[in-house]
Parts: structure tokens; sequence; C-alpha cells
């Protein structure tokens, strides 16, 4: 599942698509929540809020999506979105964000993990508390992904964000 987000300028809005179910949604608002919280940390100006608008969309929207789990992947986008530090290339994450930046263990680990592979991901970022469960991940798998185990949201960014590049815009097409 891919997540984006851009900004536009506003006033303190958040817009989400793309068939979120209502846990999603309270994910992302907690993504935003975090984002906003630890704004200053991150190099983001503290009022970056007063003065836009942001927008997170899931493709595919005609597929249902819910649950927690898309919760730090939502920070991710959002915090890169803000910093300009791109996200690294192939790479995946999952799991549920609380608002103090705690990662929460995720269920279907060995499903993710065969997404990720077969959507040729090279690194997942998943919760520490799942590293227990590696040991359903054929090894096949595990010799062509890295599996990276995160505790809290600050660590996921500094393993997601490359802070050495800038963020490219995507150029708009004329339709």
């Amino acid at each position: 599942m891919f997540v984006e987000a851009t900004k536009m300028r506003g006033k303190k809005s958040l817009t989400l698509t793309g068939h979120m179910g209502e846990v999603m949604k309270e994910s992302a608002q907690a993504a935003l929540s975090y984002v906003r919280s630890g704004a200053k940390n991150l190099g983001i100006p503290p009022d970056f809020f007063e003065k836009c608008d942001i927008h997170v969309h899931v493709p595919a929207g005609a597929i249902p999506k819910d649950g927690p789990s898309a919760g730090i992947t939502m920070a991710t986008a959002i915090a890169s979105l803000l910093t300009e530090k791109p996200i690294k290339p192939k790479l995946a994450m999952t799991g549920e964000l609380t608002l103090r930046g705690q990662i929460l263990p995720i269920g279907g680990f060995k499903e993710k993990a065969l997404a990720a592979y077969r959507a040729g991901i090279e690194t997942v970022i998943l919760p520490k508390e799942n590293q227990k469960d590696i040991v359903e991940i054929p090894d096949e798998i595990k010799k062509k992904i890295k599996f990276l185990f995160a505790q809290t949201m600050d660590e996921v960014l500094k393993l997601a964000l490359d802070a050495k590049k800038k963020a490219k815009r995507v150029k708009k097409r004329k339709a």
C-alpha cells in the first residue's frame, strides 16, 4: 500500500482520501499530531500548520483500507513532506504509532513481508516487538530483504529519511 502526502496554502486542514476506514483515519490524525508536536526537533517551522493544509492520500481508492498499521508510514510521509527529505527508495514500513511516538506491534507480519518481497522492496521497517516473528519468514526472503526494527518514531525517521538529499517536486503534467 502506498501513501502520498502534499501540502498547499491553507489553514489547519487535514484531508484524507483513498477509501480509508475510521481506524486508518485516526492513524493519520495521530501521525500529524506526532509530527506537529515534534516540529522543532525535525526542523519544521512550528507554525507550519497555521499556514498550510495537508492532504494524505492512499491510492487505489476503490479498495477499502483500514487498521492502525499504516501509522508510521503516514507519519513518515508527512515528515518527509515538511522536512523536504525524501524517503529512501525501495523501503516499506508498518507499525501503529502512538501520540508519544511509540511503535506498537502489528499483526500479519508474514503476509506483509511476502507482499513487500513481491513488490521488490529491499528494506522493511517494523515494530521492535515483532522482531520475534522473523522466524516466520522464509530464508529466501530474509536473504533479499533487510528487516529493521524500531521502538520509536524518531528511530523510524532516522532509518527512513535520506538526510543527504532534498525531496524533488513531481512536475504536474497537462491533461
